[in-house]
């Protein structure tokens, strides 16, 4: 496997525990969690930044400088809409773990890959072989399985997994760009949004500050669950297919799952059980070598 494989499924085996410092902070509201996710990240971000890696911002100004009026409206548009698709999706898969059930959380990650797959064909023109097309349709009937029954909770995941399949796709097309400091000016912007609506949102700024306990689990949610493993996806876009990201990122729910009934004690079916591992089957026929698929 390539380095671009190892961190992609570095990033999405830490997503799958994200579930566990998210209940840590059941008791917030989604808003707070949030602003303060936002906040310490970009605060990070900040000291990351201009202490080490200055020569990284300007090169990134001077690259957006020499570029065209086009390639930097294309720049803007891409990186303020990527910004707002991220914190769209934080906040909803926040409201949807602690509000409504982990598996509800994993299930909008076990549809996001097919999204993906899907809009790497439609936007990107990359190509799909037969049997990824096979692949996609294989989790795409399994998820289609664990959607019946709960439509809250099936339209949650739906809107979930579209602001970050979106994402991802806006973060490709600037692959030529520092994925550290994207992030940082997207959480900028994502902050400077935030905060004239943070009363809204059932957020206290002043209040927050002064809770150890939410100040930690912030700093564990921004370390952990936000800049590590968000670059670790980024730096894998920069040469694997958006496709093969998104049927890689079926660990992350994969792992949610198991979480969820036996951490958590949620129950599950046995229709779920098949589901999941038809899902893992999808995930292994699409990433199958084309020589080993050549040779069955």
């Amino acid at each position: 496997m390539t380095r671009y494989h190892s961190a992609a499924l570095l990033a999405f085996l830490i997503w799958g525990f994200f579930p566990i410092p998210l209940k840590a902070l059941a008791g917030y509201s989604s808003g707070q969690i949030l602003l303060f996710r936002v906040l310490v990240s970009l605060g990070l971000l900040l000291i990351i930044n201009l202490l080490l890696r200055r020569t990284a911002m300007r090169t990134l100004v001077q690259q957006y400088r020499q570029a065209t009026q086009a390639e930097q409206r294309r720049v803007l548009l891409l990186t303020v809409g990527g910004g707002l698709l991220l914190v769209g999706n934080w906040l909803l898969f926040i409201y949807t773990i602690n509000q409504v059930s982990v598996q509800a959380g994993s299930f909008a990650y076990l549809i996001c890959p097919i999204i993906t797959a899907l809009l790497g064909f439609v936007v990107l023109q990359e190509r799909l072989h037969l049997r990824q097309w096979l692949a996609i349709g294989l989790s795409a009937g399994s998820c289609a399985l664990l959607g019946i029954g709960d439509l809250h909770a099936l339209g949650l995941s739906v809107v979930v997994a579209l602001t970050y399949a979106f994402y991802l796709i806006s973060q490709r097309l600037l692959r030529d760009y520092d994925k550290l400091l994207l992030l940082q000016i997207q959480l900028l912007l994502a902050a400077v949004v935030l905060l004239p609506i943070a009363h809204s949102l059932h957020a206290d700024l002043n209040a927050g500050f002064h809770d150890r306990h939410l100040l930690q689990m912030a700093g564990v949610l921004s370390i952990c669950f936000t800049i590590i493993p968000l670059f670790l996806n980024l730096y894998a876009l920069n040469a694997l297919p958006s496709g093969t990201v998104g049927i890689l990122m079926y660990l992350n729910p994969l792992v949610s799952f198991v979480l969820a009934f036996l951490y958590f004690h949620e129950a599950a079916t046995l229709t779920q059980a098949v589901a999941y591992v038809a899902i893992l089957a999808s995930v292994v026929l699409y990433n199958l070598p084309e020589k080993q698929v050549a040779g069955c």
